[in-house]
């Protein structure tokens, strides 16, 4: 069993059975990750690592103790390793594990979320232009998060009726928001470039874009259609590390990351700004606007309220809308 669990069969099965379910790239490289984690970390008598065919929950409860107790990982990262692992013997080894899995649960911190004050939203976008600038402002005028806006395509902009439709967003739910009026010319105009390079990647043999199997199955040649480009794509065409096929894919995360850090430091905001925070900051300014939490969690795509509720102690009024007697 050792060489089985040394050999790559046993993890490239469980990344074609993630494709074939139609897991995205990145759950695909993180469940594999820690799954690879999972093997390594039991070893027989002879030090070999053991397959997980031949362990079950106690093994699992040790792994993921380990990761709370020894290597201080957030609740976040050890349920992710136990989703990458319990998927491992439900889907690729039909081997679903009966017992209960209890390991020592890593602390889920209640932080509370950093937001920007109206005036601080505006000092940031001032040192944005650009690409950067047109994602910030949908990240704060529609709330975001970075990834759905990255992953936006062309038919997925509704300009009359001034909306985003947000497809396959956290949970596997589509949702819509509101398109802010004050981007459509910049955004319509940054269509046009974009169009242009299509066409170019046309006439080059490329301007196929990456579409889920099913729907590529379906719809045979809307991978090179106008309605399905990224609205926002990568400078470069680049291989696709899945199918090997050279394509444009969309606009790497990294170069948002990277200018909402420098346009914070030049705008000289003491605050730890990432692009998750103008998500923040839309729900936030909507609630002290005074609409409805209802209203803002369907915007977020939030499942439960209560998450939504968060942005209540944040509000510019204060926690919990107190005036400090100090005030009086």
């Amino acid at each position: 069993m050792s060489t089985s669990a040394r050999s790559p069969k046993l993890l490239d099965r469980l990344r074609h059975t993630l494709r074939r379910l139609h897991y995205s790239y990145r759950t695909e490289r993180s469940y594999v990750h820690w799954v690879k984690q999972y093997i390594l970390f039991h070893r027989d008598a002879a030090g070999q690592p053991r397959h997980p065919a031949t362990m079950g929950a106690p093994e699992i409860e040790a792994f993921l103790t380990y990761l709370a107790v020894e290597r201080n990982v957030a609740a976040s990262t050890q349920n992710q390793a136990l989703s990458a692992i319990l998927f491992l013997y439900d889907h690729v080894l039909n081997q679903p594990v009966e017992q209960p899995i209890r390991p020592v649960m890593a602390k889920k911190p209640q932080r509370l979320p950093v937001v920007l004050t109206r005036e601080e939203v505006k000092r940031i976008l001032d040192q944005l232009s650009g690409v950067p600038l047109l994602i910030v402002q949908l990240l704060y005028g529609a709330g975001l998060r970075l990834n759905e806006c990255l992953r936006l395509r062309v038919k997925d902009l509704d300009f009359a009726q001034k909306q985003i439709i947000v497809r396959d967003g956290k949970g596997a739910k589509d949702r819509v928001s509101v398109l802010p009026q004050s981007v459509h010319l910049p955004l319509q105009e940054h269509l046009r470039q974009v169009r242009i390079l299509h066409q170019k990647d046309l006439d080059a043999g490329f301007g196929e874009v990456f579409l889920p199997d099913a729907l590529a199955r379906k719809y045979p040649s809307a991978a090179c259609e106008w309605p399905w480009q990224w609205v926002f794509p990568a400078s470069r065409i680049s291989t696709d590390p899945r199918s090997s096929v050279m394509r444009r894919h969309h606009l790497d995360p990294s170069v948002v990351q990277k200018a909402v850090r420098e346009a914070a430091r030049r705008a000289d905001i003491s605050k730890r700004v990432t692009p998750h925070t103008f998500r923040h900051s839309f729900a936030t300014h909507l609630l002290e606007a005074g609409y409805d939490i209802r209203t803002v969690q369907e915007l977020l795509g939030h499942k439960d309220v209560k998450t939504t509720m968060i942005y209540t102690h944040v509000m510019n009024a204060g926690p919990y809308a107190v005036r400090s007697p100090l005030d009086g």
